[in-house]
């Protein structure tokens, strides 16, 4: 597996924690209550993401047998996928955030880390069903599902933009939970295939 390939599998959680802001307000109190509500249970599901990565890393790092390359990655996608799932629940637990509409902003997410998680458990499947005898068709099946990851990503992005927008996206920077995996977040969806795996 290439390591841009690993690169665009934390897309997702990258954009969960490019957080930025643009003005401050006298909510700075409830943004600072509902970030919290959302990126404290948040915190243990980006590790989860960043662990994965770390795994493909780790598989992509030497000179593994392609079939231990395909366990290694599947079950990446599947804590991946898992991990989506939780988070589109901290989500909706934590309701919408208290900016005008928040409510719109949440809901989307919830749905683009829904379909997340199932867009990772699609690729697990696929992953699960390459051929590792055949190291060219394997590196091909590769490469395809790293498009399908950069088009997962690149979902999500419009939904995270709103939630993340103006003083909210500055709240969830401030939380330990939204802070925790910045450093192990990578570029994101705009990292392209290479040819070598």
């Amino acid at each position: 597996m290439n390591k841009k390939l690993v690169a665009a599998l934390s897309g997702g959680a990258a954009l969960m924690l490019a957080l930025t802001g643009c003005s401050d307000d006298d909510q700075g109190k409830k943004n600072d209550d509902w970030a919290k509500k959302f990126c404290d249970p948040a915190q243990a599901q980006f590790k989860r993401i960043q662990d994965a990565n770390a795994a493909m890393q780790s598989a992509d790092a030497g000179n593994m047998e392609s079939k231990k390359v395909q366990q290694t990655d599947s079950q990446a996608f599947g804590q991946i996928s898992g991990a989506y799932a939780e988070l589109a629940k901290a989500l909706d637990q934590a309701g919408p955030p208290p900016v005008d509409g928040g409510d719109k902003s949440q809901k989307d997410a919830v749905q683009e880390l829904n379909s997340l998680s199932k867009g990772y458990a699609d690729l697990k499947k696929k992953v699960d069903g390459l051929d590792t005898k055949d190291k060219l068709k394997f590196a091909d099946g590769l490469r395809t599902l790293s498009n399908g990851i950069n088009k997962l990503n690149e979902q999500s992005e419009a939904a995270f933009r709103k939630l993340e927008a103006g003083d909210v996206g500055k709240a969830m920077a401030r939380q330990k939970g939204c802070q925790a995996q910045k450093s192990g977040a990578s570029k994101g969806p705009s990292v392209k295939p290479s040819a070598a795996s």
